[in-house]
C-alpha cells in the first residue's frame, strides 16, 4: 500500500513540477509549485518524518508561496504572461534536464540502497531543545539558514510588488 502512496506522490509531483516549468501564467505555476511541495510534505509524511513534513508545509507550502501569490496579486499582474524562450534555449534546457536524469538514475541503480526501519521516537520538547543548541546534534545553524531564507523571501516579494520604478527622464519626455 506505501508503494501505491509513494508512486501515486511520485507522479502527482512530476506532473505538477512539468506544469509549473512549462505553464506561461505566474499564478498558475506558484500554484502548480505549491502542489509539488505538499506532496513532497506527503512524502515525508509517509516516510514517518511528521517533523520535517510540518516544516515543509509550514515554510515552503505555507511562508514561500503565500509570499509569492501575495507579490502577484499586489502588482495585478494575475495573468501576465510569461516570455517563451528562445528555442535554442530550450533545447539546451532539455538536454541539460535528459543528463541530469541520466545522472540521476544511475546514480540510483548502481548504488544498493537498503530500507531502514525508523523505531526513534523523539518529543516536541526535545525537537525544541535540539533545534536552539549549537553543541553536537543541535540544528541552531539551520534554524538560522531558514530565518534567512525567510527574510530573502520576504525582501524578493516587496521588490515584486513594488514592481519597476519609473525614471524622471522617461516621466519627461512622455
Amino acid at each position: 500500500m506505501e508503494k501505491i502512496i509513494f508512486y501515486i506522490l511520485a507522479a502527482i509531483m512530476v506532473i505538477f513540477a512539468i506544469a509549473s516549468v512549462t505553464s506561461r501564467k505566474m499564478l498558475r505555476s506558484v500554484v502548480y509549485l505549491l502542489f509539488v511541495l505538499c506532496g513532497v510534505a506527503g512524502i515525508y509524511f509517509l516516510i514517518d518524518y511528521n517533523f520535517l513534513a510540518a516544516i515543509q508545509l509550514t515554510i515552503y507550502a505555507g511562508g514561500i508561496i503565500v509570499l509569492i501569490i501575495f507579490s502577484v496579486l499586489l502588482v495585478h499582474h494575475i495573468e501576465m504572461q510569461l516570455e517563451l524562450a528562445k528555442p535554442s534555449r530550450q533545447l539546451l534546457t532539455a538536454l541539460a534536464c535528459i543528463l541530469g536524469l541520466g545522472l540521476f538514475l544511475t546514480t540510483i541503480y548502481l548504488h544498493p540502497f537498503e530500507v531502514v526501519e525508523n523505531t526513534n521516537t523523539i518529543s516536541t520538547a526535545e525537537v525544541g531543545t535540539l533545534l536552539l543548541s549549537y553543541t553536537d546534534g543541535g540544528f541552531i545553524l539551520p534554524f538560522e539558514v531558514i530565518s534567512v531564507l525567510l527574510l530573502a523571501a520576504m525582501v524578493g516579494a516587496i521588490v515584486i510588488a513594488k514592481g519597476k520604478k519609473l525614471s524622471t527622464n522617461n516621466q519627461s519626455t512622455s
